[in-house]
């Protein structure tokens, strides 16, 4: 029996009827010789397309075996891959969460430098303005103790002539 294709093939070729010819002299006629060659030809046709469809039937079992194979491999490849990512997930979830958590900080900390660099600023300056009236303080109190060293210097001046004059009336 051969396979579902070679028998509709076999049906659509056409049958024709073996009709014996007779024997001329003991040997066969060249009509025999040439109904002989068509058979065995056709018998040859046959059985090539039989091994062709034989090897075309084994390439399509190997083909489906690695399919298969091939099929197992992907499970198994998905497989690994899902065990990876569900290591790799706590950690992508950590660090996103320790990311999230530095970011908000930067952001509450831009206000906070601003805030700081502003109150340093005013700082220096109040500090400035705090030394330039320090100095100023210190130059009007020196300015002072000479006006005070000079007031005390005229006055004993001014006692001494009072004195003298007192002197000079006795």
């Amino acid at each position: 029996m051969g396979t579902p294709k070679q028998q509709t093939r076999e049906q659509q070729q056409p049958q024709t009827p073996k009709v014996k010819n007779t024997m001329i002299n003991g040997s066969p006629t060249d009509d025999d010789k040439e109904e002989e060659l068509a058979e065995s030809a056709l018998a040859l046709f046959r059985a090539k397309e039989e091994e062709i469809e034989r090897k075309k039937m084994e390439v399509r079992d190997r083909v489906q075996a690695y399919m298969g194979r091939v099929e197992e491999a992907t499970r198994r490849l998905a497989d690994i891959r899902e065990e990876l990512d569900a290591l790799i997930d706590p950690m992508r979830k950590e660090v996103a969460i320790l990311r999230k958590k530095v970011d908000t900080v930067s952001r509450e900390l831009k206000p906070l430098g601003q805030t700081c660099q502003r109150k340093e600023r005013e700082y220096k300056e109040s500090l400035e303005a705090f030394n330039d009236k320090n100095k100023e303080k210190a130059q009007l109190v020196t300015k002072l103790m000479e006006l005070v060293s000079e007031s005390e210097r005229l006055r004993m001046k001014k006692l001494e002539e009072l004195s003298k004059n007192i002197e000079t009336l006795h």
